[in-house]
């Protein structure tokens, strides 16, 4: 019986404790809707969940493309692979310290052993010496020092997982977000070219009228501003094309020199988000995922500053084989020793153990304030998105109706022009204001397909069949 007990208590020994502090993620107060009647449904850790390729809920092959040579070629996303790299690398050293060490050695040597010496004296002796032998050594983890730093560097490699899907979810939004901006561009340079060919055709019938005096100056003079400003707003808007395009290239990872999108008019469909965003945010928003192993990694490095304070046992055995002028591998050649078994406690440091631990606990506070704070800006951003998205549908269908309603003022007034009924400056007011509908209503038609972007970069990313938001 008392073989028993001690033998489960050498178990108890070996297989030792931690000395870090309970896991507490802190608990965040929960709502049970969203303002804008989005459903609420109870969030699972999920963030490994493969987010799939929102960006093809759009339906537009060319940012398809883009995306692909982004994922390919971004600076930016290599060094956030390679910081995952080391990460990994971190972890895979601590990890070996889980096991013990074993050394191989081999020497040969000849030397020649004095006459005087103390044992054996007499005679002198030239020999060759042979030694083959190896060395384990081991760290008996009794207060769980070395599997708390194994926890810490685990969890930290996998906060960089975390935020390389951050980053890679960051520049996919990004280039969406810029890409439908151009597209905004597009549209609206192709709006201004044929608003430049209307008004030139106006310019040359209000020529023709007042050189045959059926015009008057003012009326030439207002039809000249209005074609030349027409003109001044499409040039202003092929230079922040060029600025769009190169900022998108240096998203792709080409030179901007070496990179041009043909100017197309398409401009995406927009994608249906189902119900359950708040779960789908918990889930699989990255940078939440990585507030919290940090926050891991914070509490694991308290129980390696708590360990420090007891006694650190390490555990040694050497064996081998040595000859002189004799077979090398046989027994009485053989040697092996058990030992040193050591324990080494810092019996007065100045008070650096305390202050280390001080220092992560102090880590792990700010931590969990940090990851408080992350879930709360989360939150936010998908009300904002949402408040954001709802609006922009209403404004659409508000500056549609306005864009038509513009469009048959400005052949009004046209017509009531050519009969004589109007004076040009009728026609003027007419067509800017039919001019500046069209542009809003393209703007605000960009603008929903940008705040669908941002609601999706919210939300954590699309689902794994494509689409860009589900409830999980």
């Amino acid at each position: 019986m008392r073989r028993a007990s001690l033998s489960t208590i050498a178990m108890l020994l070996l297989a030792g404790c931690s000395m870090a502090p309970p896991l507490e993620i802190p608990a965040m107060p929960v709502a049970e809707s969203y303002k804008y009647g989005v459903e609420w449904s109870e969030a699972v850790p999920a963030d490994h969940r493969l987010r799939g390729e929102w960006w093809r809920a759009f339906g537009d092959p060319v940012l398809d493309d883009l995306i692909a040579r982004a994922d390919r070629g971004n600076p930016g996303l290599a060094a956030a692979v390679a910081r995952l790299d080391r990460a990994r690398a971190e972890a895979s050293l601590s990890g070996a310290d889980l096991y013990p060490t074993l050394d191989a050695s081999a020497a040969v040597s000849r030397q020649r052993l004095s006459a005087g010496r103390p044992i054996g004296p007499g005679v002198p002796v030239t020999a060759d010496q042979y030694v083959l032998g190896g060395a384990l050594g081991y760290e008996i983890d009794l207060w769980g020092r070395v599997r708390d730093q194994v926890a810490a560097s685990e969890a930290e490699a996998e906060a960089e997982a975390a935020n390389l899907a951050s980053v890679q979810l960051s520049l996919r939004a990004a280039l969406a977000d810029s890409y439908f901006q151009l597209c905004g561009l597009n549209r609206e340079t192709a709006l201004l070219r044929d608003t430049v060919e209307a008004y030139g055709a106006a310019d040359d019938l209000i020529r023709i009228r007042h050189e045959g005096g059926a015009a008057s100056g003012v009326d030439r003079s207002r039809s000249q501003t209005q074609l030349a400003n027409a003109r001044a707003r499409l040039r202003g808007v092929s230079s922040r094309r060029a600025a769009l395009e190169n900022r998108i290239a240096t998203l792709v990872g080409i030179m901007p020199a070496d990179f041009a999108i043909a100017p197309a008019e398409t401009s995406g469909a927009l994608p249906a988000f189902a119900p359950g965003l708040p779960s789908t945010l918990l889930e699989r928003r990255p940078d939440i995922a990585r507030a919290q192993r940090r926050l891991i990694a914070a509490n694991a490095r308290i129980g390696v500053a708590r360990a420090a304070m007891f006694p650190s046992i390490d555990l040694a055995l050497t064996g081998g084989f040595q000859a002189i002028g004799t077979p090398l591998l046989s027994v009485p050649t053989g040697y092996w020793a058990l030992g040193p078994f050591s324990a080494v406690l810092s019996l007065f440091d100045g008070g650096r153990r305390e202050a280390r631990e001080d220092v992560s606990e102090a880590d792990y506070r700010a931590l969990a304030a940090g990851y408080r704070e992350t879930v709360l800006g989360a939150f936010r951003e998908v009300e904002d998105s949402l408040a954001n998205g709802a609006a922009l549908a209403d404004e659409e269908v508000e500056r549609e109706r306005a864009a038509q309603a513009a469009a048959r003022g400005e052949e009004l007034a046209l017509d009531r022009y050519r009969d004589g009924a109007a004076d040009y400056l009728e026609v003027v007011t007419a067509q800017t204001a039919a001019l500046e509908a069209q542009q809003a209503l393209i703007a605000v038609q960009m603008d929903r397909r940008r705040a669908a972007v941002t609601l999706i970069r919210a939300l954590g990313g699309g689902t794994q069949d494509g689409t860009a938001a589900g409830g999980g």
